[in-house]
């Protein structure tokens, strides 16, 4: 899968917000207007959110009705299964791109 001008943004978002914050993971998604929403993991003693879990949430709070893809930088190979769930949840036909933390695409999910 090609990655265009968009999902680079949103994969250099999400690489961003990891890098400034030392998080585990960062993510960015695009809703169906354009708008980008960016997050990183969340890890406190009585709250665990992954990061794209918490960037599809700040999409919905903020009215997006669709995904058009999304981004996930870790040091991880893939996205966990609740994560993608929560994009298909909003965002059924997103593409989903994970990139380690150089930026380097690891993979793109349809």
């Amino acid at each position: 899968m090609p990655v265009n001008d968009e999902d680079k943004k949103i994969i250099t978002l999400a690489r961003a917000g990891r890098a400034r914050t030392g998080a585990a993971e960062g993510a960015a998604v695009r809703d169906e207007t354009g708008r980008t929403y960016s997050a990183t993991s969340v890890d406190l003693p009585s709250l665990k959110l992954s990061a794209l879990h918490v960037a599809v949430a700040m999409a919905v709070s903020s009215g997006a009705e669709d995904l058009e893809a999304a981004a996930l930088v870790t040091a991880a190979d893939t996205v966990g299964d609740a994560d993608l769930a929560a994009v298909r949840d909003l965002g059924p036909k997103a593409a989903v791109f994970v990139a380690a933390p150089d930026g380097s695409l690891k993979a793109a999910l349809t």
